[in-house]
């Protein structure tokens, strides 16, 4: 080797890389666990109110603004919890947060039911891709599609920002993405346009709904807005950043076709392709076995969707409809002979697809132990998370009407990283930004659409998302290289939510 040669090899050695996400999180628990010994703990009462949602009463245990406290000692001082390195007995420390966060909460959210579900997920679809008939059916719709590919990506990007718009569609947006992710890296795109095509269309969906019952609806009733009122603008703005999503993504996915070196995910891409290329010169027959396990999929995500709207499913009961759908596609495979299954390999191939998103469970439970490390979200504890949760909205509400709404936005945005749940966060958040919205001069609509917003975009970049880590797991894409792609559609997202929420006051919105 030339000694240039040796130059550049060890420039290139040196390049500096971004850290894993498991690092990133480890060095935000160790801030969360700074900011304990610096910032006293806090507390609210709570009480239970009710709204009507589709003619149903529906309730939510809310914080009081008015009731919060800072916790003192015998000795009337401010009481700060610093954490400890580690403690014993089952109690959360800086070096226990993984196992802290991976076991807390229950079957139907974060951390434990999220984690379930990823992993039940991931080896019903384990099963699906063994039979063989995902990669049949995708080999026949690129032979059906030649010329047309680019007409996917719109068509696709509408019916799942429909999906997150109208029944908050986010985790079930994960076995979409394990599909369409080696069928649009086969037409010729790569990871980040599937990614886009579905999760963040959801999210988009999601951030601008007029009826999303799991944000928008609790949040307006928690606020004392008549639920599902404000649709018009609502819709308005869905419309546009719909619109917005489709181009954007749409011009990406141009451009990576005509030059593939230029995506981000080109490297982590390369395991579908090559799979791809392997299997160039073999005649993949369409058989009639295959169509039926597609044919067990497109009902089973019909039948999710239409659990999840008219039953309103979550985890457990869609976790329970994949295990149906990856059980009935096995046994379709061993009567039609696919792919030479046989009943062990149902059991193999699930385990496979489970360990496939293991490292995506993993991150959830981490994420969930920096909240843990805080003191955790609830607000009769007293925590970190409630003392600065009352200190912003104390602070925000100094301010003129316009920069306050502004800056709920801005708040509820940051928030997200901590309480990712929209259900969640709405009942954390708008018990202070509702009654603080009164006092800066601005509608309780416009501070329902700071929540909105603020929780709904954010979705597309924090890491302590475990439906976004699932995603990426799928599309086998590193978080880091994913925000690098994402900071510049947040950036676009975040000025004209901006301008959005600014208009919105101009008009009253109300």
């Amino acid at each position: 080797m030339s000694v240039d040669n040796k130059t550049k090899q060890k420039s290139k050695n040196k390049t500096w890389q971004m850290p894993d996400t498991y690092v990133i999180i480890f060095f935000v628990v160790l801030f969360a666990a700074l900011l304990t010994y610096f910032i006293p703990v806090g507390q609210f009462d709570t009480k239970d109110i009710t709204y009507v949602y589709k003619g149903v009463e529906k309730s939510r245990t809310v914080p009081i603004p008015e009731s919060f406290r800072i916790l003192t000692d015998d000795a009337g001082e401010t009481v700060k919890n610093g954490i400890k390195w580690f403690e014993p007995g089952g109690g959360v420390g800086v070096v226990n947060y993984a196992f802290e966060g991976m076991v807390s909460g229950s079957k139907w959210g974060s951390a434990v039911g999220v984690i379930a579900f990823i992993l039940v997920i991931g080896g019903a679809f384990g099963i699906i891709l063994k039979t063989g008939a995902v990669e049949a059916g995708m080999l026949q719709m690129i032979k059906k599609t030649k010329g047309a590919e680019s007409a996917v990506i719109p068509i696709l990007f509408v019916l799942f920002s429909i999906g997150g718009a109208v029944f908050g569609m986010g985790e079930e947006a994960i076995p979409f993405a394990m599909i369409l992710v080696p069928i649009l890296i086969a037409m010729g795109y790569d990871a980040i346009t599937g990614i886009m095509i579905t999760y963040t269309a959801t999210q988009i969906g999601f951030a601008t709904s007029w009826m999303n019952p799991f944000s928008v609806a609790i949040a307006q009733g928690v606020s004392g807005v008549p639920v599902m009122s404000g649709a018009g603008f609502r819709f308005f703005m869905w419309v546009f950043f719909t619109a917005l999503g489709v181009v954007y993504t749409w011009r990406y996915a141009q451009k990576i076709k005509k030059n593939p070196t230029l995506s981000l995910s080109y490297e982590s891409d390369a395991y579908y392709r090559d799979d791809l290329k392997s299997k160039e010169h073999i005649e993949v027959k369409f058989e009639f076995g295959h169509k039926l396990v597609l044919l067990t999929v497109l009902l089973g995500m019909v039948w999710v969707i239409y659990g999840v709207m008219k039953y309103e499913y979550y985890l457990p009961e869609i976790a329970t409809q994949f295990f149906v759908m990856g059980i009935v596609s096995g046994i379709i495979a061993i009567i039609f002979k696919l792919n030479d299954m046989r009943v062990n390999d149902i059991a193999s191939s699930f385990r496979d697809g489970a360990k496939d998103l293991l490292g995506a469970a993993l991150v959830v439970g981490m994420a969930k132990g920096i909240v843990l490390v805080l003191g955790g979200s609830d607000p009769t504890t007293p925590t970190v998370l409630n003392t600065v949760l009352h200190a912003i909205g104390n602070a925000i509400g100094s301010l003129p009407a316009t920069i306050s709404a502004w800056f709920m936005f801005v708040f509820q945005s940051v928030f997200n990283f901590f309480v990712v749940s929209g259900s969640g966060q709405a009942a954390l958040t708008m018990p202070l930004m509702a009654p603080l919205a009164d006092l800066v001069g601005v509608t309780r609509q416009v501070a329902v659409l700071a929540f909105q917003l603020g929780d709904g975009f954010t979705n597309l970049i924090v890491p302590t998302s475990g439906c976004l880590m699932g995603m990426l797991a799928v599309a086998r894409l590193d978080w880091s290289k994913w925000a690098k792609f994402q900071i510049k559609f947040q950036g676009i997202l975040f000025v004209l939510a901006s301008i959005f929420m600014i208009g919105a006051v101009m008009i009253g919105f109300n």
